[in-house]
């Protein structure tokens, strides 16, 4: 598998609540911890048991080393990672008791990001966000040999070529209504929240599955331990109810710890839960 994605250094400030617009709230925790969408989704991917490479781009600083060594120390192929003059990308993320976010990216290194001609020849599955530069997703959707999943999160306008040729889409339920013609994928994934996820098919649900109850005190990577999950899922064949379920559960998990990377669950951390 590979993910073709965005790594950034996530500055998280953990409060009480979130703030409303033009307010100021203090007591703040910072934490400064691994993130970004393609870095989750490949950590997630190897710690489910997948064999991952990521293709992404980091500045030639300190915060790419502290960016990639819980990759690195997870096993994920990190021989197409580039390193650039931009800095290494950060995001901003406000986490409130409930687990709530807000999230605001600095693309950083991740706006460089290009692929190579047959960079994903000998991958059976690719990932792509829309961290990185459009024209870097509409590229790995063109090349990709086997199968296709879209992120396209943060939400923002993508070409009908690529929505036509994705495997699998996944969205939260913002982004499903944000952004039209995604239901000519193959498949639509879309989450709610606590109240779980569906799959859809030609416009129709086909599957629906309940989140399991957690408590949550951090959704930061919940969303992308999910993508990673349901699309091994559907690679091993499980089914879209079993598949969406234990995608469910993944992303369950996740929200239920703190951090981005630090949270994502293990193969067996899940089998454990049933």
């Amino acid at each position: 598998m590979t993910v073709v994605g965005s790594i950034n250094l996530d500055l998280v400030a953990t409060v009480a609540r979130l703030p409303g617009t033009g307010e100021t709230i203090g007591g703040a925790r910072l934490d400064r911890v691994p993130g970004g969408k393609g870095a989750n989704q490949a950590l997630a991917a190897a710690r489910l048991g997948a064999a991952v490479r990521l293709i992404a781009a980091v500045g030639r600083d300190a915060d790419a080393d502290l960016s990639l060594a819980l990759l690195e120390a997870g096993g994920v192929d990190l021989t197409g990672v580039r390193r650039t003059d931009e800095p290494t990308g950060l995001a901003l993320i406000t986490v409130d008791r409930d687990g709530e976010t807000t999230i605001v990216v600095v693309p950083g290194a991740n706006a460089t990001l290009a692929l190579a001609p047959d960079e994903l020849a000998s991958s059976d599955a690719v990932i792509c966000q829309l961290e990185i530069p459009i024209e870097t997703v509409t590229a790995a959707a063109d090349a990709a040999p086997g199968f296709f999943c879209l992120n396209p999160a943060p939400a923002g306008p993508v070409p009908h070529s690529v929505l036509t040729r994705a495997d699998l889409i996944v969205v939260n339920r913002h982004e499903y209504a944000a952004i039209s013609g995604l239901d000519g994928a193959r498949l639509v994934a879309v989450t709610h929240g606590a109240a779980g996820a569906e799959l859809r098919q030609g416009g129709k649900q086909i599957a629906y599955t309940e989140a399991p109850r957690v408590v949550a005190v951090d959704g930061t990577a919940a969303g992308d331990a999910f993508v990673a999950a349901l699309v091994l899922g559907l690679l091993e064949e499980r089914g879209p109810a079993q598949a969406l379920h234990r995608a469910c559960l993944v992303g369950a998990i996740t929200a239920s710890r703190h951090g981005a990377q630090s949270s994502l669950p293990t193969r067996q951390e899940v089998a454990s839960w049933g």
